[in-house]
């Protein structure tokens, strides 16, 4: 493959939330309404060649792992589908992306489409892993970031944080 093409395309509703080391976009390929598998190879490809290592996937089924892992990259999937396990799988998200990053692993956290319910994780996972003190001031973070509100979904799921990181670890 030459030219412009050949690093691939940047996956729609790309943002970097720490550079280099954690962005959230819409699923690869698009949304399962909109899904080509054209289309994702290519996001991957650029996902790759932008030093990313793992994919985290929080769609309620998970979709396309072995495309991942063809195209080089680990990937886990947290299936969040509300209910009494919603906490119990936030945690393990968040452990999973707190392990990443500590080991220097560029990730991307995706889920359909760029929605409160991903928004709403994003903000947990930064209270939850002390980068930002309170929850007022991770919704004010994300939506300076995303230059839009969070809905009631993701002030929901916020709300829901399980154990912080280092309570954990205690």
């Amino acid at each position: 493959m030459r030219g412009k093409w050949a690093a691939g395309i940047e996956p729609r509703g790309f943002t970097w939330v720490y550079k280099g080391i954690l962005a959230v976009s819409e699923r690869p390929g698009g949304s399962t309404a909109v899904h080509r598998r054209v289309r994702r190879d290519e996001e991957l490809l650029w996902l790759k060649h932008q030093g990313f290592g793992r994919v985290i996937s929080i769609l309620p089924v998970m979709q396309n792992l072995d495309a991942y892992v063809e195209h080089g990259l680990s990937a886990a999937h947290y299936a969040l589908r509300g209910g009494p396990q919603q906490r119990e799988v936030l945690e393990a998200c968040y452990l999973d992306l707190a392990n990443s990053m500590r080991h220097h692993v560029a990730v991307l956290l995706h889920s359909d489409d760029v929605s409160d319910r991903l928004l709403g994780v994003l903000a947990g996972y930064l209270v939850w892993s002390k980068k930002v003190e309170t929850a007022p001031a991770s919704i004010a973070l994300i939506e300076r970031l995303f230059r839009r509100s969070l809905g009631p979904e993701g002030r929901e799921i916020l709300m829901s944080l399980p154990e912080s990181e280092a309570d954990v670890e205690k």
